[in-house]
């Protein structure tokens, strides 16, 4: 492995090289060999194809509003975890064992299915700002964004811990309330410790939204699923899905970095990111010793 080191070849390289030889024998073997079909996987890719840019919107829709759900729940549950109010840390610590302990498919067909065989709440079909929304999109967003609080209640709370306490003794000694001391001094603060795992968080929120296809979602996933059955173009169907998926998760995580670059401003981090060279020399001017990382 040295060896092949010292010549210049990565081992992760010819691992990668190895299994792509694998997929490639794999896909040109056997009596019935597979046709990659072009024009067939450019038609699915294609936005102008019929219901392409309607399932796209879905889901961006569904995972916007059901993230902005979970924001709120998680700081309310994050609050009444941190809470002196014994009942409100016993609802939250539930709310949050329950939610993180369980998978999300089996939440997604439990209280939609489950709750409708109880007769314990009827999904029903409403009109919102002049919108008919389904009730299974309803139930989609809505689960969602519970389960997406439970982890957000987390991520929220270890900001809030990260902001110093003198903080909030400052603000009580201004007389400032609970709720103005949390609004106005804690969250802001927080909010630089919360944007980058909030940031992924919706990164794998657009993801999480083919698992509504459970409920009979048409949403790009399961759009996909019906024009792969309709066409016997699995391969080309799914390859069309994965690059629409990647596509948001990139257009994503560039609006997420320039976040992330706003809420830095005036810190340290913001500063360091800004000056470029400093940082540099910085990361790469210390010694190891210096560091504590041995020879990393």
């Amino acid at each position: 492995m040295i060896a092949l080191r010292n010549r210049g070849i990565r081992p992760a390289l010819l691992v990668g090289c190895f299994f792509l030889a694998l997929l490639v024998a794999g896909c040109s073997g056997g009596k019935q060999s597979f046709t990659f079909k072009p024009d067939r996987f450019i038609e699915f890719l294609n936005p102008t194809s019929p219901g392409v840019l309607g399932v796209l919107y879905l889901t961006v829709v569904i995972s916007v509003i059901s993230q902005v759900l979970g924001v709120l729940l998680g700081v309310l549950a994050a609050l009444g975890k941190m809470a002196r109010i014994v009942p409100l840390r016993i609802i939250a610590n539930f709310y949050i064992w329950f939610f993180r302990g369980t998978p999300l498919l089996v939440q997604l067909v439990f209280f939609y299915y489950g709750f409708g065989a109880a007769h314990l709440w009827d999904w029903g079909d409403i009109t919102l700002f002049g919108f008919l929304v389904p009730g299974v999109i309803q139930a989609a967003i809505v689960i969602l964004g519970v389960n997406e609080g439970a982890y957000m209640a987390e991520i929220i709370r270890a900001g809030i811990l990260a902001v110093d306490p003198g903080q909030t003794e400052a603000a009580k000694s201004l007389g400032m309330t609970y709720r103005q001391t949390m609004t106005r001094i804690v969250l802001p603060q927080a909010a630089r410790v919360i944007i980058p795992p909030l940031g992924n968080e919706f990164n794998n929120m657009l993801k999480t939204t083919s698992l509504i296809f459970v409920l009979g979602v048409v949403e790009t996933y399961n759009h996909y699923v019906i024009l792969q059955g309709q066409t016997f173009r699995p391969f080309e169907a799914y390859a069309a899905c994965a690059l629409w998926f990647l596509l948001m998760t990139t257009i994503w995580s560039f609006v997420q970095a320039r976040i992330e670059r706003r809420f830095a401003r005036g810190t340290a981090t913001g500063s360091a990111a800004i000056s470029g060279p400093g940082l540099r020399a910085r990361l790469f001017g210390q010694t190891a010793g210096s560091t504590g990382l041995g020879g990393h």
